[in-house]
């Protein structure tokens, strides 16, 4: 194991983090240890403790590394047209093409209680609610969308369009004979953007 006070504090840090997305990934919370997730960072375990508070601080912290890039986007200019969410679900999968089994890790923790954060997760959603929201309120005072849109309707049909392809990609990469890769996503995105788009008509049109 290398010797961890030899080395600038943020590649330890940075290599912990790795180290534990790779391991919670792999295997459940409960069976990862932080010896084991130490190990692979080539780090001394106390670590763990110095830089995250110990094992749970750790998984919590990966999480916010990997959602906070896509909760970011909510505060720049993607959003600024209706057309821009089709450019969000390209990032949403290019992000979790990086990391496949993420998208079942937060289902995990979030619908079946497995493993701590789940408040902390929730927290983050809210967060992605809450801005998402004000980004819709923006579209409606631009006359982008239409006035009567329903911010959280919408959020539901976002979240579906752009989790389920990651949670069920083995499944129709089996089905369909092909890969789900970066051109494939690609294509789905512009896909799956332009019936957001659409979407984003009256309520009452779409009744």
């Amino acid at each position: 194991m290398g010797k961890s006070s030899d080395q600038p504090a943020e590649a330890i840090r940075a290599r912990l983090l790795k180290a534990a997305l790779e391991c919670f990934l792999a295997d459940e919370y409960q069976a990862v240890t932080t010896r084991q997730i130490a190990g692979i960072a080539d780090a001394n375990v106390s670590m763990i403790s110095y830089y995250f508070g110990g094992k749970e601080g750790l998984f919590e912290e990966m999480i916010r590394e990997t959602l906070t890039p896509l909760l970011e986007v909510l505060d720049g200019e993607l959003l600024s047209t209706p057309e821009g969410f089709g450019e969000y679900l390209r990032l949403y999968y290019r992000t979790m093409s990086r990391h496949p089994r993420f998208p079942r890790l937060i289902l995990k923790v979030l619908a079946l209680n497995q493993g701590p954060g789940r408040g902390f997760i929730q927290q983050l959603l809210e967060r992605g609610r809450s801005r998402g929201a004000q980004r819709v309120d923006d579209l409606k005072r631009q006359g982008a969308v239409a006035s009567d849109l329903d911010a959280d309707l919408l959020r539901i049909a976002f979240v579906s369009l752009a989790m389920t392809p990651m949670l069920l990609k083995e499944i129709f990469e089996e089905q369909s004979g092909q890969p789900m890769d970066e051109a494939f996503l690609d294509r789905l995105a512009d896909f799956n953007g332009r019936l957001f788009t659409q979407g984003l008509q009256s309520d009452k049109e779409a009744r």
